[in-house]
């Protein structure tokens, strides 16, 4: 039987419709039964509609700063929707003891940094202002400590010269709609999940001779075809990506 999840927002849910396609497969462990959201007018609410998965608004405001009060509300509705698992995708409210104790070893995160570096808001800019040269995201269980729960998942993507807060932030994004459904899968299911090779390796900037990956065989491929014209593994790429775990069969998009 398939565990049920419910997706926390308070945006545009755009990793919240990457869980619910990746439930629409029926062999996907875990079906999204619920979308709530603190703010009555997120978009991702629509989205959820759109996608056939019931939503529920539980405004913060109305409760005029309570915040034991407001997420009392909010696990109210998990539980009477039978949530087994929590999904946060852009819920922007820092959470009490009260809903991480409810909820503990239950409540998932996507954050959009390499944990533990850049924890909290700004890491795109903050990676840019640092001067790393891989970036990326994490899965990871919530606890008390804001972003610093058990890591389930990552995926890194080289920070290139040209790079602005916004187009790192895309990239990065584009990783976190395929991480998410992956650790959830991962999670749900009591499995690690497929480990890459133990050789495997994202460089920036390259080596002399222009290797970015040891070879790998084709089932154990870790990025996206590259342009045309783009050498493979190439880090200038925007395509150019390290994942753990690897997605099932090792195939990315």
């Amino acid at each position: 039987m398939r565990q049920r999840a419910a997706v926390l927002i308070s945006g545009r849910g755009s990793n919240m419709a990457a869980l619910i396609a990746a439930a629409r497969d029926p062999a996907y462990p875990v079906e999204i039964v619920l979308a709530v959201s603190n703010q009555a007018q997120a978009p991702g609410l629509g989205l959820a509609a759109a996608l056939g998965v019931p939503t529920e608004v539980v405004e913060h405001r109305r409760f005029k700063g309570d915040r034991a009060a407001h997420e009392a509300a909010i696990d109210a509705a998990l539980r009477a929707a039978e949530v087994q698992i929590l999904c946060l995708a852009g819920y922007m409210r820092l959470l009490t003891p009260f809903l991480v104790g409810r909820w503990a070893g239950r409540m998932l995160n996507i954050h959009p940094s390499l944990l533990p570096a850049f924890p909290g808001l700004d890491t795109h800019a903050r990676a840019l202002a640092a001067g790393v040269k891989l970036h990326g995201c994490t899965v990871h269980l919530v606890t008390q400590t804001t972003d610093e729960g058990p890591i389930l998942a990552q995926a890194a993507v080289p920070v290139l010269p040209d790079d602005t807060a916004e187009t790192l932030a895309a990239r990065v994004l584009a990783q976190e709609h395929i991480i998410y459904p992956l650790a959830l899968r991962a999670f749900a299911s009591r499995r690690s999940g497929m480990s890459p090779p133990a050789d495997a390796a994202l460089l920036n900037p390259l080596p002399p001779e222009g290797a970015l990956l040891n070879p790998l065989p084709p089932e154990g491929a870790l990025q996206s075809p590259l342009p045309p014209g783009t050498a493979p593994h190439d880090p200038r790429s925007p395509e150019a990506v390290l994942r753990d775990p690897l997605p099932p069969r090792a195939a990315l998009p």
